[in-house]
């Protein structure tokens, strides 16, 4: 098989091109994001750029420090964009989603890197991008289903306060909306695996197989890292919301929106 063509920056460029076709589509639609699209696409543009030439720098100097470091800041980045986008909720499940976010991200990476891949946790050839895919997946799963929580709450709180006051237990009444948020964020992972094969050939196969990896190698990895994610994602949003949910609530039976 051929390795990868390499594109010019010239070739790249053409790429930028696209996003007129979205600012036209915006523009029609009247939506006032224009702001937003050229931002976001700044950032990400100069985030993966960075992000490529210090991996660059650290698989030609592979070091223990260097991947810990990476893997430290990949896992507090994610946390940062999930509590800034729920300022409202309580220091407590606050403190809860950071610890399930950290905790399951991390243990899914090391069970997958060790057990599945079979290579040091310290490689940062596989821990890094694998953590990213895992982490980031996690990130997303709990943010919908923090967003899917807090407006059903919300949207109920009429009903959640008769429910209190004929005796019901905030237990009880808040675990169903916990259920919900699990399920609406695991949909996204379960209806792109259902697509997968026939509609769509994912990130990770799509790039091994164009940097010249076998096929059937490409398969296998990818199996298995959209099991972890879907483990990842169903983990840290059942951790986030179970536990930290409970925060919602005192000694007194007495729900604290």
């Amino acid at each position: 098989m051929n390795g990868i063509i390499e594109l010019s920056i010239g070739r790249f460029a053409l790429i930028y091109l696209l996003l007129i076709i979205v600012l036209l589509i915006m523009k029609k639609c009247k939506i006032n994001q224009t702001k937003l699209l050229f931002v976001a696409s700044l950032r990400m543009s100069v985030q993966l750029v960075l992000a490529g030439l210090i991996l660059t720098y650290i698989f030609k100097n592979p070091h223990p420090v260097f991947t810990i470091i990476y893997l430290v800041l990949m896992t507090v980045f994610a946390i940062y964009m999930v509590l800034s986008a729920n300022k409202s909720i309580n220091k407590n499940f606050k403190i809860v989603i950071a610890v399930s976010l950290a905790a399951t991200g991390l243990l899914i990476v090391c069970f997958f890197i060790m057990a599945v891949v079979g290579v040091s946790i310290f490689n940062p050839q596989y821990t890094i991008p694998i953590s990213g895919m895992i982490i980031g997946n996690a990130m997303t799963g709990v943010k919908l289903g923090l967003k899917t929580f807090n407006e059903s709450i919300k949207a109920q709180k009429n009903k959640i306060n008769t429910l209190l006051n004929i005796g019901v237990t905030p237990q009880r009444i808040i675990i169903p909306f916990v259920n919900q948020s699990i399920e609406t964020a695991l949909v996204p992972t379960l209806n792109s695996m259902l697509g997968m094969g026939i509609i769509s050939l994912p990130g990770m196969m799509t790039g091994q197989i164009l940097s010249g990896t076998i096929p059937t190698t490409a398969i296998l990895y990818q199996i298995a890292i959209i099991i972890a994610i879907c483990t990842v994602t169903c983990l840290a949003v059942f951790c986030s919301l179970y536990f930290g949910s409970r925060t919602l609530y005192n000694k007194r039976e007495q729900i604290v929106f």
